[in-house]
């Protein structure tokens, strides 16, 4: 990344503040708090530079807006079919790098990534 920014470290440490994988509108609504003036477009183009830098994770789920990850490490991702929560999962033991145990039709494999999904604690407790 070309420079540090007090913008671009406040969208870092909102990210980063706890892991319930805030979508781009959320971490506006974070960042707002702090600085007020900023606009939307400001937290959507750090947000894809820091992930473009690896510094933060983006996740593109299927079906669901795109929301990022202060985690970097390798982890998987558990979703909520009926709110949409994101947490992160362990994952499995054979899926750990730096080197995965399988071959892949040659594949040099680089990295995983896994989502599970079901419906979260909250969401089960409501509907029953």
């Amino acid at each position: 990344m070309k420079r540090r920014s007090r913008q671009r470290e406040i969208i870092l440490e909102e990210v980063r503040r706890d892991r319930c994988h805030p979508s781009a509108q959320e971490v506006y609504d974070r960042v707002r708090h702090r600085l007020p003036r900023i606009s939307l477009g400001t937290v959507y183009r750090n947000l894809e530079q820091l992930a473009d830098h690896g510094i933060i994770q983006k996740l593109e789920l299927p079906g669901a807006s795109r929301r990022y990850d202060g985690n970097v490490d390798e982890h998987c991702h558990i979703r909520c079919l009926v709110c949409g929560r994101v947490d992160d999962f362990a994952g499995l033991p054979w899926l750990q790098g730096p080197e995965y145990p399988i071959d892949l039709n040659g594949y040099k494999i680089l990295g995983q990534r896994l989502e599970f999904f079901g419906i979260c604690p909250r969401c089960r407790e409501a509907a029953e």
